[in-house]
C-alpha cells in the first residue's frame, strides 16, 4: 500500500519591502511521503521570495518534469520555474530552455556548497538562471515552525527575511550565488 501525502494548511502574510509586495496567501500543501518538514518549509520560502498572484505550487516530487513552483502566462508559457534543493545539472539546463527564468533555492549546508561547486561552471551559459543558498541552520530552524495548521508572517527587508508564527521567530539571510534577472520588465 502506497503512503499518502500529509496535508498542511498555511496562512501566510508577506511584507516584502524590497519588492513592495504585500499580500496574504492561503495554501493547502501536500507534503510527499519522502519529503521532510525542512524541504516543505523551503518550498514555502521559495514561494515567499518570488511571491506573485500567478505563482503556484506544481506537482513537484509527485510529477516528473515539473518544478516545485512555477508561474505561467495566459498562453501557458512558463515565465518562472523554481526548484528547491540540489537539482541535477541536466534538469536545470532543461528548465532554462523551457522557462523565461529559473530560480534554484538550494539548502543543505556543506552538501549545497559541494553541489554548487560541481555545477556552477556547467551552468555559466544559462543567463536566465538565479541560484540562492539558504544556510542549514536557517532551513532547520524553519522546519521547527512546521505544523499541520500554520499562520506565518514573513518580513523581507534589505535581503534579510524574518519569519514568525507569533511565538517563535527565525531570521534567514539568503546568499545569492548567482543573481536573478527579472524577465518581467
Amino acid at each position: 500500500m502506497a503512503l499518502k501525502s500529509t496535508i498542511f494548511k498555511a496562512e501566510i502574510q508577506i511584507a516584502d519591502m524590497d519588492r513592495a509586495y504585500y499580500a496574504d496567501h492561503s495554501f493547502t500543501i501536500a507534503r510527499h511521503p519522502s519529503e521532510t518538514d525542512e524541504r516543505m518549509m523551503m518550498r514555502l520560502l521559495a514561494f515567499v521570495l518570488n511571491a506573485d498572484e500567478s505563482l503556484v505550487f506544481s506537482g513537484g516530487l509527485s510529477v516528473e518534469d515539473e518544478p516545485d513552483l512555477w508561474r505561467k502566462d495566459l498562453t501557458g508559457s512558463i515565465e518562472l520555474w523554481i526548484e528547491v534543493g540540489l537539482p541535477e545539472e541536466k534538469l536545470v539546463r532543461r528548465a532554462c530552455g523551457r522557462a523565461k527564468a529559473v530560480h534554484v533555492c538550494c539548502y543543505g549546508g556543506h552538501a549545497a556548497q559541494l553541489w554548487w561547486k560541481s555545477v556552477a561552471d556547467k551552468l555559466t551559459r544559462q543567463e536566465n538562471l538565479a541560484v540562492t543558498e539558504i544556510s542549514q541552520e536557517s532551513s532547520r530552524a524553519m522546519a521547527k515552525l512546521a505544523q499541520r495548521t500554520m499562520r506565518l508572517q514573513y518580513t523581507i527587508q534589505e535581503g534579510e527575511i524574518w519569519i514568525t508564527d507569533g511565538v517563535t521567530s527565525v531570521q534567514v539571510e539568503p546568499v545569492l550565488l548567482r543573481p536573478f534577472r527579472d524577465t518581467r520588465k
